[in-house]
C-alpha cells in the first residue's frame, strides 16, 4: 500500500488540528476548569494521534499517545491545569509543528524524539502509566522451546500457533549461528479498528526497519485483503531485543496488545544439517535475495516517498460556491453550442444578443472563480495569540492581542505572504510599542497592554491594521539616529515632516533599540514589511500619538490575478496602471511644469505633485508630440501623489496578471504582463516602485 498518495491530505489536516490545538490551548490557560475546551483539546490529540499512526509516523504518534494520557489524567481530575502544564502541552505543540515542517519537507519526521518533553509527560502520570506499561509488556518474554511454537500461554491466542517449515527452521537456525534473535510476535489490534490491512501494513514497515520476517500467520496475501480477524502473528530475525519490538509496536495507534516470545531452535542434529547443506546453502542464498529485493523495494518507497513532498497549495472550499461555478460552467457551454449553430447566420440580432450574454456569463465565471481562491484572513492571524503570550512573557509585559474582521477574505496568494509582515508588526508593538507595567501604571494607563489586530474590506482593497495603546513612536529619537547614520543631514532634519520622520523607520537596519535582544534590535523588522507589503501591491501607512500608541495600516489588493487597469501609451508602446492606484487624469502644458530641487513637479489644488516621466524611466524612444497640453495619469503611493507623464490614453480595461517569469523577474518598475484582446503584451506598472 503506498501511503505516499495521502501525504497531501494528511498534512493539510494536520495543520488545521495543530491550529486548533493551539487556540484551544490559549483558551485552557484562561479558564483551566473549562471541560468543553479540555475535550476539544483530548479530541484533537487523539486524532493527531490515529492519523499519523496510519501514516507510519511514529515518534509524532508516541507524542500524542502521551499528550493523551496526561489529558486524560487532566479530564479525571487527577491533575490540574497548571501554567506549568500547559507550557509543557505548548511544547508537545511545538514539537509536532516541527515534525509536520519536517514532513512537508523532507517526507519524514524527522530523527529527534523529544524524550525530555515525553519524560516530563510520562512523570505527571507516572503512577498511571507505570501500570500500563507493565500491563503491556507482561505478556512478553516467556521463551518456546518447541518446534511449532506453541506454549500454553499463547495458545489463548488461536493464531499464535505457527509450524516452521525446514526451509524457515534452517533460516533460524542459521540466524543464531550469527547471535541473532528470533522472535514470534503476536500483534492484537482494537476491536473498533477500521481501517486492519493499512494498520498491519504500518507494523509490517515497523518491523521490517529491524529485522527480516520469515514466516506470517494468516500469510501476508491475506492480511492485505483483511482476511483475518483482529490479530495476526509473524516470525523475525533480528539482531534487535524484544524491548524494541514491544516500544515501537505499542506506540502505532489502534494496537491493543503485542505479545514477543524469543524462539528457543533446539540443536539440530549436525548430521542434518550437513546431509542437507546443499538445500539450505541454496535456501539461505535465497533468503539472501529476498533480503535484497525487499530493501531495494524500500528504498524505492523512500525516495518516491521524498519525491512526493513537495506538496501543493490547497484551498477548501465551500460546496455551494463550487456549485456556483458548475452552473456557469454549464450556462458556457449552451452558449458555445448557440455560437456555433450561429455559424454563417445573418441575424445580427441574435448574434448581439448571444454575445452580451456570454459576456454577462464570463463576467459572472470571473466572480465565482475570485470568491474559491479566496479564504478568510483567520488562517493567518489564528497563529499570533500563542506568539504574543511568548513575547509578553519573555519580555515581563502583560500584553492582551485583541483580534476582529477574522472573517474578512483574501485571495490565497496574498495570504500566503502576509504572515511575516504582519509577525514583525506584532512584535514591534509588543518590543517597542507597549511599555512595562510599572510604566503604564504611572502614566495612568491600565497595567496590561491591547495590541489590536483588525480587518476590514474597503472597496477593491482589504485593509489590516496593528494598533497598540503604548507610548508611540518617539519621533526626537527617530530624527537623532536618522543623522547619526547620515540619512539626513542635521540642518534640513527639523524640516521635515513627521510623516517623513518615520518613514526613516522603513530603511533597512535601521532601529531605535539601543539593546539587540531575541525579539528587536537589528533593524530588520520594518523594511522587510515595507518591501513585502509593496510586492503584493499593498502600501503600509503609520499613525501615531505620543502617550497614546500607534497604528500600522496596510492596504492590500483583493486578488492578483484579475484587476482594473487603465491602459495608456508611452512613445509607441502600451502600458497598464492598475486602477486602485490611478487618482485622476489632467491636461498639462509644458509651462506648468516647474523644477524644484532637480525635481520636476506640477501645482496641483495648492499640493506639490512630483512628475515622473514615464519614457525616460522606461528608455522607450520618445514621439514627436503636436499638442500642447500634456497627459498627467495622477496615481498615489500611500498619501503621497505622483505624477505620470503619458503620450495618450487608451481606456479602462480589465486585465489579466501574467508572471515575467524568473529570467524578468527583477526587472524594476514592471509588476507583470497582460495580453490584451488584439494579441499583444502590454506590460503592467509597479506604481509603489516608479512612484516618487
Amino acid at each position: 500500500m503506498d501511503m505516499s498518495q495521502y501525504l497531501e491530505i494528511f498534512i493539510d489536516e494536520t495543520k488545521e488540528h495543530l491550529q486548533s490545538l493551539n487556540q484551544s490551548l490559549l483558551e485552557l490557560e484562561q479558564n483551566p476548569d473549562d471541560t468543553s475546551v479540555l475535550n476539544e483539546i483530548f479530541r484533537v490529540a487523539h486524532t493527531l494521534k490515529g492519523m499519523s499512526g496510519t501514516m507510519g509516523f511514529t515518534k509524532m504518534a508516541k507524542l500524542t499517545h502521551d499528550m493523551e494520557n496526561v489529558l486524560q489524567a487532566l479530564r479525571n481530575n487527577q491533575i490540574k491545569a497548571t501554567s506549568k502544564l500547559v507550557d509543557l502541552l505548548f511544547k508537545c505543540l511545538d514539537a509536532l509543528e516541527n515534525y509536520t515542517d519536517n514532513i512537508v519537507n523532507t517526507g519524514n519526521e524527522g530523527s529527534n524524539e523529544y524524550n525530555d518533553i515525553i519524560k516530563e509527560l510520562n512523570d505527571i502520570v507516572q503512577t498511571k502509566s507505570s501500570d500500563g506499561g507493565q500491563q503491556k509488556s507482561s505478556l512478553s518474554g516467556k521463551k518456546v522451546s518447541d518446534l511449532d511454537g506453541t506454549s500454553k500461554e499463547e495458545n489463548q491466542h488461536p493464531t499464535a500457533a505457527i509450524k516452521l517449515n525446514q526451509y524457515e527452521l534452517n533460516v533460524a537456525a542459521k540466524a543464531r549461528e550469527m547471535n541473532m534473535n528470533v522472535f514470534k510476535i503476536t500483534v492484537v489490534l482494537n476491536k473498533g479498528c477500521v481501517l486492519k490491512s493499512a494498520r498491519a501494513f504500518i507494523i509490517f514497515q515497523t518491523l521490517e526497519r529491524h529485522g527480516e520476517i520469515i514466516r506470517s500467520e494468516p500469510k501476508v496475501e491475506d492480511i492485505e485483503d483483511e482476511k483475518f480477524d483482529f490479530e495476526f502473528t509473524v516470525v523475525c530475525v533480528t539482531k534487535e531485543n524484544e524491548e524494541v519490538f514491544i516500544k515501537d509496536i505499542n506506540g502505532i495507534a489502534e494496537v491493543d496488545e503485542v505479545i514477543v516470545v524469543p524462539i528457543d531452535i533446539p540443536e539440530l542434529k549436525t548430521s542434518t544439517v550437513q546431509n542437507d547443506d546443499n538445500y539450505e546453502r541454496e535456501n539461505v542464498q535465497t533468503g539472501g535475495e529476498e533480503v535484497h529485493v525487499q530493501e531495494e523495494k524500500s528504498e524505492s518507497n523512500t525516495s518516491s516517498q521524498v519525491h512526493k513532498t513537495k506538496t501543493g497549495k490547497t484551498v477548501r472550499v465551500d460546496i455551494d460556491r463550487l456549485d456556483v461555478l458548475m452552473n456557469l460552467v454549464s450556462e458556457l457551454i449552451i452558449i458555445k453550442t448557440r455560437l456555433a449553430g450561429l455559424s454563417g447566420s445573418d441575424n445580427a440580432q441574435t448574434y448581439n444578443e448571444t454575445i452580451e450574454y456570454l459576456d454577462r456569463i464570463t463576467t459572472s465565471l470571473n466572480d465565482a472563480v475570485m470568491k474559491v481562491r479566496m479564504v478568510p484572513v483567520e488562517m493567518v492571524f489564528n497563529r499570533f495569540p500563542r506568539m504574543i503570550r511568548d513575547i509578553a512573557r519573555e519580555l515581563g509585559k502583560e500584553i492582551q492581542l485583541n483580534m476582529s474582521g477574522v472573517e474578512t477574505e483574501l485571495d490565497r496568494t496574498v495570504i500566503d505572504e502576509i504572515g511575516d509582515p504582519l509577525i514583525h508588526l506584532l512584535r514591534n508593538s509588543a518590543d517597542h510599542g507597549i511599555e512595562p507595567k510599572e510604566k503604564r501604571l504611572a502614566m495612568g494607563k491600565p497595567a496590561v497592554g491591547h495590541i489590536n489586530l483588525r480587518a476590514y474590506q474597503d472597496g477593491d482593497n482589504v485593509v489590516i491594521e496593528v494598533e497598540d495603546d503604548g507610548q508611540g513612536i518617539d519621533v526626537e529619537k527617530v530624527k537623532k539616529k536618522a543623522v547619526e547614520k547620515g540619512l539626513v543631514k542635521k540642518e534640513i532634519v527639523n524640516t521635515l515632516s513627521q510623516k517623513d520622520i518615520i518613514d526613516f523607520l522603513f530603511k533597512p537596519s535601521f532601529s531605535t533599540s539601543d539593546n539587540i535582544t531575541n525579539i528587536s534590535g537589528r533593524g530588520v523588522g520594518l523594511d522587510v514589511v515595507k518591501t513585502k507589503i509593496e510586492q503584493l501591491g499593498g502600501v503600509v501607512e503609520v499613525e501615531t500619538e505620543a502617550g497614546k500608541g500607534s497604528k500600522f495600516i496596510i492596504r492590500l489588493p483583493l486578488t492578483l490575478a484579475i484587476i482594473q487597469a487603465l491602459l495608456v501609451m508611452v512613445g509607441n508602446e502600451k502600458y497598464a496602471i492598475p486602477l486602485s492606484s490611478t487618482k485622476e487624469i489632467i491636461k498639462v502644458t509644458p509651462e506648468q511644469i516647474k523644477t524644484v530641487q532637480k525635481q520636476e513637479v506640477i501645482l496641483l489644488r495648492n499640493m506639490v505633485v512630483p512628475i515622473v516621466r514615464l519614457d525616460k524611466i522606461l528608455e522607450v524612444p520618445p514621439v514627436e508630440r503636436k499638442k500642447k497640453d500634456m497627459t498627467v495619469v495622477i496615481v498615489k503611493k500611500g498619501e503621497k501623489l505622483s505624477g505620470f507623464l503619458v503620450d495618450s490614453l487608451i481606456g479602462q480595461q480589465e486585465i489579466v496578471i501574467k508572471s515575467l517569469g524568473k529570467l524578468l523577474s527583477n526587472i524594476k518598475g514592471i509588476a507583470g504582463a497582460t495580453i490584451l484582446g488584439d494579441g499583444n503584451v502590454a506590460l503592467i506598472l509597479d506604481v509603489n516602485l516608479l512612484a516618487v
